[in-house]
């Protein structure tokens, strides 16, 4: 597949403070999106030294002094992370045709789907809660530069694990594509995650590429809840009835 050229400095979320692994030893840690079949940088799962936690962070965001902000150059106007891909920024503008500088969740699904990516609406729905934190219908320049980079990082990865090309990975290569993530996870959560994003209902033991992308944001965004709690990093934190519900539903329902 096709993609702009990504900006390989770009990094989305913050890097954690040291602590212990999650749910396992000490693993080698994410792969670049542009670095296909070379060896990881060493690193651990969530816990361990600082890394990316499933996707690109974005660089400091202001506006290009070359140009004024897209979407109005106002106070406050939605505008690109500097250095963003011109390609990347021309995608964007053709889906928001009224031009306000947001897309909303259809737009975004069929301007995905013009890079080969065909995703349910639901995986893009959870791909903006992902990335704005909330409810929102529509996402900004930011959040869809955010979400385009990642999605580049996770189709590496899981083309790194799919080794006989059959565009699913097991359980075992599901294992390895988290890890690389930074996520470990137990042999019980493994298997609930395979029959849960497998098409088949769990006759194959595997998952296509858009599950994939669905597994990885649904690990990701409960794992990142989970840490704004455990503020200690020992595995373990309190919720209330409240915060519990409000933290899974958004998964649930998407």
């Amino acid at each position: 597949m096709s993609y702009p050229n990504q900006n390989p400095t770009y990094n989305y979320t913050a890097p954690p403070p040291p602590g212990p692994t999650y749910g396992g030893p000490p693993q080698p840690g994410p792969y670049p999106a542009y670095e296909y079949n070379q060896p990881p940088p060493a690193t651990t799962p969530y816990g361990g030294p600082p890394q990316a936690y499933g996707g690109p962070s974005a660089p400091p965001y202001k506006p290009t002094p070359t140009q004024p902000p897209y979407g109005g150059g106002g106070y406050g106007a939605p505008t690109f992370p500097a250095g963003t891909d011109p390609n990347l920024i021309a995608c964007f503008q053709m889906a928001d045709r009224d031009g306000s500088g947001f897309i909303d969740d259809k737009e975004l699904q069929t301007t995905l789907s013009s890079y080969n990516q065909s995703f349910t609406i639901r995986t893009v729905h959870l791909l903006m809660y992902n990335f704005t934190n909330t409810n929102a219908t529509k996402i900004g320049p930011r959040e869809f530069t955010s979400v385009f980079y990642s999605l580049q990082n996770w189709r590496s990865i899981f083309e790194r694990f799919d080794r006989d090309r059959s565009g699913k990975i097991d359980a075992s290569e599901l294992r390895e594509a988290l890890l690389s993530l930074g996520f470990s996870v137990s042999p019980g959560v493994l298997d609930l995650l395979i029959s849960k994003f497998d098409k088949s209902g769990g006759m194959n033991k595997a998952i296509e590429y858009g599950n994939f992308i669905e597994c990885c944001i649904t690990v990701k965004g409960l794992t990142e809840k989970f840490k704004e709690k455990d503020t200690s990093y020992t595995g373990s934190a309190s919720f209330t009835y409240e915060a519990f519900m409000l933290t899974v539903l958004p998964f649930l329902i998407a």
